[in-house]
């Protein structure tokens, strides 16, 4: 059993049988998976427990109230309830929701989206973005083209056929399928048709333009005085989305290009382009769009960046702040057969490997930019710091970090340290409480040091980590210890006495916070060793008399 995730929840069965029961929360529950790719409400189940309470029993006649309030309290939700005995002996409810045909709600106008382990509330223009994206009929199963099974190319059909069975992502029950039983198994037929997704895959290019919304895509190369030198096309439907990434990668030289920097006694050779993230990037433009939007894929190359631009805004829900932790698939039959032909990462791992690959070359992460009518995504071609690689390379052979931890180590790495907060922002987070698991072990490895506490926490990589890396050639005073931060306060008053906490910032280091000087001003003056005059903006501060 799996824990929470886009398709399954879990309630405490005090929900429906306390005092006052939880109906309007069940129904919320219900009209988002509903709204999203159908789902289980696991109720009887607590948070983070695989099994209820063994001694837990479910009344029979709580799963007729359970079915005749959800019927009563929501719109277009079809909703089964069954009870299901766990291993352990105790017994929970099973809810199981299909995806609805039409837009669900609330009985009360309420609509809500199941993003991730999440339900979000859909208000304003994003209702009819809802009802726009997902019709009663997913654009993969639909059959408008009447086209036969026979109409497959033969090349294409051979070569998933063999792809899925080479897979190490499919069981050994769907490889001994025959190659009519994987076209139904994958819907790409059904009946005695093609779908629109087996002809956007396995259909003659003919066919293929014929839907309408194929994929065509265009390389654009441009000079440093933004003129155009080069450009290649691949809008004649040839190619399935499938071949489409590997026909890219190997027909753009400028992808393979590579430079070098000094490292030590030595050079070191690095790509200008990694070639996971490239792939990656070519997936989610293919995977993600909306194909019922007409658009070419853009891939512009300039001499510092590679912008990759998508027709259709990102999926109702994903946006720009939480992507890399958001999970919502647009084209589920699409994803499931790049994920079993190994052609993308598990379902929400993408932005994942493009920070960490990106972060753990001394490249910036990603830029996204969400557009009226298009998403475009780009990334760096030079490397800022090439240190930064000999660092996150030596901490990982040395304790074999999590994806996480070398994203959070690239990230403070290419900082001079970030509050909490500040690394909140950075990692995409709700709160400071998500840290942990993307500090990991750091700090315990001492890899990462803190200074600080609550609001002014602060992280920064270790001093001996920065000098083995050479990351340690400027001097900087955002980890000043605080008795050596009170210290340079002093010299400074001597110098220049009755000045404010603003100009003695500015000449002992901006890179201070004003917060932290404030705090070493106000300890100062507890310890009588300065005095001030004036409040708030008109505060001056001196030394003490027994201080000069």
């Amino acid at each position: 059993m799996s824990l929470e995730n886009q398709h399954l929840d879990r309630k405490s069965l005090r929900t429906l049988t306390g005092k006052n029961p939880g109906w309007d929360e069940i129904a919320k529950d219900c009209v988002c998976f509903a709204n999203g790719q159908g789902g289980h409400l696991q109720i009887g189940i607590e948070d983070n427990e695989i099994h209820p309470p063994p001694d837990q029993k479910v009344a029979p006649e709580l799963l007729d109230r359970l079915r005749k309030r959800i019927a009563e309290l929501t719109v277009n939700v079809q909703a089964l309830p069954q009870t299901v005995t766990a291993e352990n002996g105790g017994q929970y409810i099973d809810l199981a929701i299909s995806r609805s045909i039409g837009v669900a709600s609330t009985c009360d106008g309420r609509y809500f989206l199941r993003i991730g382990d999440t339900c979000k509330p859909v208000v304003g223009d994003d209702v009819l973005r809802l009802a726009n994206e997902r019709p009663g009929l997913p654009w993969e199963s639909m059959t408008s083209l009447n086209l036969p099974r026979s109409a497959i190319d033969p090349a294409k059909c051979e070569a998933f056929m063999a792809g899925i069975r080479a897979s190490n992502r499919v069981k050994d029950s769907v490889k001994e399928k025959t190659a009519d039983e994987l076209l139904t198994h994958y819907g790409l037929a059904t009946g005695t048709e093609l779908t629109h997704l087996g002809v956007l895959l396995l259909g003659n290019a003919s066919d293929r333009s014929r839907l309408g919304t194929a994929p065509a895509v265009q390389f654009i190369k441009y000079d440093e005085l933004g003129q155009k030198v080069h450009k290649l096309l691949w809008d004649d439907y040839a190619l399935s989305p499938t071949e489409l990434v590997d026909a890219i990668w190997r027909e753009v030289p400028d992808f393979r290009e590579s430079y070098e920097f000094p490292e030590g006694l030595f050079r070191r050779s690095v790509p200008a382009f990694d070639e996971k993230v490239i792939r990656e990037l070519l997936v989610n433009a293919l995977v993600h769009r909306p194909y019922t939007q007409r658009g070419d894929i853009f891939l512009l190359l300039h001499p510092d960046r590679l912008e990759i631009i998508n027709p259709g805004r990102l999926p109702l829900g994903v946006t720009p702040r939480n992507i890399l932790h958001a999970s919502q698939r647009r084209n589920d039959g699409l994803a499931r057969v790049f994920h079993d032909l190994q052609l993308m990462e598990k379902e929400g791992s993408g932005f994942d490997l493009l920070y960490d690959r990106l972060l753990s070359s001394g490249r910036p992460v990603p830029g996204l930019l969400e557009g009226e009518d298009s998403v475009r995504v780009t990334i760096q071609r030079r490397i800022l710091r090439p240190q930064v690689i000999k660092l996150v390379e030596e901490a990982d052979r040395r304790f074999q970090l999590s994806q996480r931890e070398r994203i959070t180590l690239g990230v403070l790495a290419q900082s001079e340290g970030l509050t909490a907060r500040e690394l909140v922002q950075q990692l995409e987070l709700r709160g400071t409480e998500d840290l942990r698991p993307w500090l990991g072990r750091l700090t315990t490895l001492n890899v990462v040091g803190t200074n600080g506490k609550t609001s002014a926490l602060r992280y920064f990589v270790e001093p001996e980590w920065l000098r083995g890396a050479r990351l340690d050639n400027t001097t900087t005073l955002t980890r000043i210890p605080p008795h050596r931060l009170r210290a340079l306060i002093l010299e400074d008053l001597a110098r220049y006495p009755d000045s404010s906490s603003t100009d003695i910032n500015r000449r002992i280091g901006t890179e201070i916070a004003a917060r932290t000087l404030k705090r070493s001003l106000d300890k100062l003056a507890d310890e009588g060793r300065i005095i001030f005059v004036g409040a708030v903006r008109w505060r001056r501060y001196r030394l003490s008399d027994h201080e000069k």
